[in-house]
């Protein structure tokens, strides 16, 4: 049975219509006779999330599909409790073994946009997570979508120039408006050359800006002529119900804090192709998701302030380029590591984390990911006038790699 069965696609002949008109009438007559009360339990995913535990974290599978294969596909976690999410980013040539070809391919290898199963039981099984919820989106109807929200939003860090084979399109720095038709442009050309973002990173900051559309115009898609257009553009295994009241949960989160976390890996070449194998087998990919889903339940200082947490990674042994590779690792969690250097002693034995903001929870869920109890808190005044006047920007957390630390985890003595 194919979990992911759009609502209102697919192919019918006489007898189906005939056995939907018998099943519509026998559902009818027990809502009748029951007062409506069996009409809930008879609509599989169809339920509310107001039906549901509201502390369950919501988890969506958006596929933008060019060629009929994934362009780029997020998945976001949802947490209703403290109207929070994050997005991962999954790339198409991630390299695993796939359980229908039984063999080492890309992830998208087994994607099939009418029946998409395998290819969401991968990103499951990736990820360590059930998703929910699925939306695909091929570029025409994005293209369509993208016109109907009035355009997207996108903040872009240098001018880009993008020649189509008869005229220059160009996108400015700084927060431009895309149309359907730039858009398209700007997702899917593939020329790197002098563009300062990869296309990887161009398609997750439309996909942010996409969000954060959805949510400026949720009641507008209301409005029954939207919603019956919307419908139309989108393939999904949601009713229109079960999608609105989605929409209502992502209208809630605030979107500019949403970063877009990628899977982080090696590339090898398999059978002539260039494939991206996540680190440490897989297993680190599954920690990020266990590190992300305890920052979206959890309470804390730095979630409600809105800003990246910033790192400074110290090498503290006489291990070459220790730094450099934690800092790899780090990034993969969403963190940003803003210097990477020596200690000004490499003999350290432990590894230590040194705490300039003083939130201990935040603190602590850094210091999972690597196993970390040795952390101390920056005895100097947080924000201090001498740093303004000098003009020093101390990063929130700091960490001294000791001789401890096995390029993942700090082991215990």
């Amino acid at each position: 049975m194919n979990r992911f069965c759009y609502t209102g696609l697919g192919v019918r002949n006489k007898n189906t219509d005939l056995s939907i008109l018998i099943l519509v009438c026998i559902v009818f007559i027990v809502l009748v006779l029951t007062g409506g009360a069996a009409y809930y339990a008879l609509s599989g995913n169809r339920a509310s999330f107001s039906d549901t535990d509201n502390s369950l974290v919501i988890s969506t599978v958006f596929i933008f599909e060019h060629d009929n294969k994934p362009l780029s596909t997020f998945v976001t976690l949802c947490y209703p409790a403290t109207k929070r999410s994050a997005v991962f980013d999954i790339p198409g040539n991630i390299g695993r073994i796939l359980k229908k070809i039984d063999r080492v391919d890309r992830i998208d290898t087994v994607y099939d946009g009418q029946s998409p199963d395998d290819f969401i039981s991968e990103i499951e099984n990736l990820l360590a997570i059930d998703i929910s919820y699925l939306m695909i989106f091929d570029l025409p109807t994005l293209e369509k979508t993208v016109d109907l929200l009035d355009g997207v939003t996108v903040s872009i860090p240098q001018a880009i120039t993008i020649y189509d084979g008869k005229d220059s399109i160009l996108f400015p720095a700084g927060r431009t408006v895309l149309d359907g038709d730039k858009m398209r442009e700007y997702i899917s050309y593939e020329n790197e050359e002098g563009d300062i973002e990869l296309p990887r990173q161009r398609r997750e900051r439309f996909f942010t800006g996409f969000l954060k559309r959805l949510s400026e115009k949720n009641s507008f898609l209301k409005k029954p002529e939207l919603t019956a257009i919307l419908n139309g553009l989108l393939r999904t295994n949601m009713s229109q119900r079960t999608r609105t009241e989605l929409f209502d949960e992502f209208a809630k989160i605030d979107a500019d804090r949403i970063a877009v976390q990628t899977i982080g890996g090696n590339f090898r070449e398999v059978s002539g192709k260039q494939l991206l194998f996540p680190f440490y087998d897989g297993s680190l990919v599954k920690d990020i998701v266990r590190q992300t889903l305890a920052a979206l339940t959890r309470e804390g200082a730095f979630s409600s302030s809105g800003r990246v947490i910033t790192v400074e990674i110290l090498n503290g042994t006489n291990v070459a380029g220790l730094a450099g590779r934690t800092a790899e690792l780090i990034r993969v969690f969403g963190y940003d590591v803003i210097k990477i250097g020596n200690a000004t002693d490499g003999n350290y034995d432990k590894t230590e984390i040194i705490d300039h903001t003083r939130q201990k929870a935040e603190v602590q869920i850094f210091a999972d990911i690597i196993r970390c109890e040795n952390i101390k808190t920056d005895a100097s005044e947080i924000g201090s006038e001498n740093d303004m006047q000098t003009y020093e920007y101390k990063a929130d957390l700091t960490l001294i790699i000791g001789k401890d630390f096995n390029g993942r985890f700090t082991k215990k003595s």
